[in-house]
């Protein structure tokens, strides 16, 4: 039988999809949470810190424990956590005396989906026998900024329609989609990088320079990433004065569409590019896009800077997934788990320090994205120190 490794791409393709709905549609939900169930704040904003507190954890279990189990049954546990927790959040916040314990419980279940989708569609695309595996690894990674669009943009428009008041029916259809795809990953065929047991060990990993390089590359490539995103939408109304409605689609939905642009085009265009010199140029954009942000007095300016980030960050998460896994081939479930790991540990850390530099300057974001400045230019200095140490070698 001639194995149709489309059917994989298509399912790995809606898992990332499934990861983007799963990171964006509670944080539209905030107020109404807040409003309706009377939770403070305060409470809300450990809502996202659970998700990538969660996702971590994750990252950190599956470089010990995905290869015993088995990477189809992981992944389908990936979209069966995220169909139940989607489905949770609808109905547990009412099943509780508090409802934020509900929520949380939520969360925490889809997160783990999330966790266990971002740490295994990499691999399992990787292991596919595809021409141009970096162009693939780009196009794959591209489905979450449009997944992203899509539970932003929709979400709106159903609220527009229906209310939102009905966002417990949204919850409901958005979960539909990983319920599908389990049966996709259930069906697909699956390959390993490595031989079962072969591949290497944490241990292993931590003595090789290289892939040093390579973690900070990841914490360097969240952080750029989600300090922009994250705070796009504040950047947005405070510096230009939209509404927040307005400001959510002019700042991070924006910024997800460029994001996805920058990854669709080396997705096609990637076999001709040299993937170490695309990423320095987007390392010098992604700089240049922060200091617009941060020194221009002109808001239009910064707005450009902002939306311009997402293109100058699209190829830095993939492209070192690509470059690791080329540079070592034997580095199985560790590597990818532990990657997808300093990922998460760059956008837990990087929005943090923007966010804390900005309110020891008065509020003035401007600083804080200034602070920001220094993860496109550590991930500039890694990328010429991985290219020094791969002429060494």
């Amino acid at each position: 039988m001639v194995k149709n490794y489309k059917k994989t791409l298509l399912a790995c393709y809606l898992g990332f999809i499934t990861q983007a709905i799963t990171a964006n549609f509670a944080p539209l939900l905030f107020l109404k949470f807040h409003k309706d169930f009377a939770i403070s704040l305060g409470k809300i904003a450990l809502i996202p810190t659970v998700f990538f507190l969660t996702q971590l954890t994750v990252d950190v279990l599956c470089a010990q424990f995905v290869d015993r189990i088995g990477y189809r049954k992981s992944v389908v546990a990936s979209e069966l956590c995220s169909a139940v927790g989607l489905v949770g959040l609808a109905f547990l916040p009412e099943l509780f005396p508090d409802p934020f314990v509900g929520i949380i419980l939520s969360v925490i279940v889809y997160a783990i989906g999330s966790g266990l989708i971002e740490v295994l569609g990499s691999p399992i695309v990787e292991a596919c026998p595809f021409e141009h595996k970096e162009a693939v690894m780009s196009l794959l990674h591209s489905f979450y900024c449009w997944g992203s669009v899509g539970v932003i943009l929709l979400s709106t428009l159903f609220f527009a329609v229906f209310g939102i008041d009905s966002w417990k029916w949204l919850a409901c259809l958005w979960a539909l989609l990983p319920l599908y795809n389990i049966y996709n990953f259930a069906t697909c065929p699956i390959e390993h990088l490595v031989e079962e047991g072969e591949g290497m060990k944490t241990g292993g990993l931590l003595r090789i320079p290289l892939f040093w390089i390579s973690i900070i590359l990841m914490v360097c490539a969240g952080a750029s990433e989600l300090s922009m995103a994250q705070w796009a939408s504040a950047y947005a109304e405070s510096a230009i004065g939209l509404s927040k409605t307005a400001g959510d689609l002019a700042g991070p939905c924006l910024f997800a569409i460029t994001m996805g642009i920058s990854r669709v085009i080396y997705g096609k265009y990637g076999d001709r590019m040299d993937l170490m010199k695309f990423m320095l140029g987007s390392g010098g954009l992604c700089l240049i896009c922060y200091l617009m942000a941060s020194v221009s007095s002109n808001p239009l300016i910064g707005l450009a800077g902002c939306i311009l980030c997402g293109f100058s960050v699209g190829i830095m998460w993939p492209g070192t997934i690509s470059i690791s896994a080329k540079q070592l081939p034997a580095g199985g479930t560790a590597m990818f788990a532990l990657l997808a790991m300093a990922g998460d540990l760059g956008g837990a850390f990087g929005p943090s320090l923007v966010g804390n530099i900005t309110q020891q300057a008065n509020d003035n974001l401007q600083k804080g994205m200034l602070a920001g400045c220094i993860f496109p230019l550590l991930l500039i200095l890694s990328l010429l120190g991985m290219k020094a140490l791969q002429k060494k070698s």
